[in-house]
């Protein structure tokens, strides 16, 4: 199975050069530390950042300079900081090529619920909804069942959704998964190890299994 480096590395294959990209809290901000040097892709963090880079080095963080998620970061040159108007100006006017999300919930049609958890304290919903309104491509890093071992992967989401038929790929610890406008979750990867059979085992939500399933290479 996939650690949360490995989703991580396996979703920065899916940017493209010359994207502009958001990266939700949790393990979408991994992502920054696998674009290749090679590519011209900028970072965008929806507290106000354009030209987001990696992770510092222990010692080397700046307190002042921190993505959505309050975790420390690198601005590379060229990077611009403005206010919250202008960042979520910029999503909403789908200035945004992808975004990158974590989820607590996936429907098989694409719904997704990442912001709350009824009777337990979450930080909120942030730019979530804003993101998955105006977002055209939304890819979702999470984990493929809860910590009851119970399927995120579901016919129907049963927390309150953050937005509507809007998911277009998943990646989790077991696979990589397209969800399909018809509905239904494509098996299109494993991760190194993971059957098929084991994917069928954790996924509640039609799940479309065509031909040989590949294992994810490179990571």
């Amino acid at each position: 199975m996939l650690d949360k480096q490995g989703i991580a590395k396996r979703i920065a294959k899916e940017i493209k050069d010359g994207y502009y990209v958001n990266l939700g809290i949790g393990i979408p901000t991994l992502v920054a530390n696998y674009i290749p040097d090679t590519m011209d892709v900028v970072l965008q963090s929806e507290n106000g950042l354009l030209g987001m880079g990696p992770f510092p080095f222990e010692g080397e963080e700046d307190p002042d300079t921190i993505n959505a998620g309050k975790q420390t970061i690198t601005m590379l040159p060229g990077s611009a900081i403005f206010d919250s108007a202008m960042s979520f100006g910029m999503i909403r006017a789908k200035k945004v090529n992808l975004t990158i999300l974590g989820a607590m919930e996936v429907s098989e049609n694409g719904d997704i619920a990442n912001w709350k958890i009824p009777g337990k304290m979450v930080k909120g919903m942030g730019g979530a909804m804003d993101l998955v309104a105006s977002a055209e491509n939304i890819i979702v890093a999470m984990q493929h069942v809860n910590k009851a071992g119970e399927s995120k992967l579901l016919p129907q989401c049963t927390l309150p959704l953050t937005g509507v038929h809007c998911v277009k790929k998943i990646v989790t610890e077991l696979g990589v998964f397209d969800v399909l406008p018809e509905g239904g979750f494509r098996l299109i990867e494993r991760a190194p190890g993971v059957s098929v059979e084991e994917i069928k085992q954790a996924t509640a939500g039609k799940l479309i299994v065509e031909g040989e399933v590949p294992e994810i290479s490179s990571i």
